[in-house]
């Protein structure tokens, strides 16, 4: 990603071993106009590690969606929404980055 781009994703928690990529982007989709959605899986077995991640169009989308699906139920399980946090967003005060 370019210097500069910004990434409205959201991650996705407590997500049910049937949910795939297709039904985290259609619950999702009400929001705002979603750019990828993505179930992580296990690299040896291929099932799904029970979270993954959410990127919308713009900020709105992505903050209306962590509003509206924190806490609400996706196939049969209570999810966990928030702002992905990425290295280059983790700052201090002082401009000083943790990495």
């Amino acid at each position: 990603m370019a210097s500069g781009d910004v990434e409205y994703r959201c991650f996705v928690g407590g997500l049910a071993w049937a949910t795939d990529d297709r039904a985290l982007e259609t619950a999702f989709a009400q929001y705002g106009d979603v750019i990828d959605s993505k179930i992580i899986n296990d690299r040896e077995t291929g099932r799904s590690r029970g979270f993954g991640f959410v990127t919308f169009k713009d900020e709105k989308a992505m903050k209306d969606a962590i509003e509206g699906m924190n806490g609400q139920d996706l196939d049969g399980r209570s999810i966990t929404v928030n702002e992905e946090v990425t290295e280059e967003a983790v700052v201090v005060e002082d401009g000083n980055s943790f990495n």
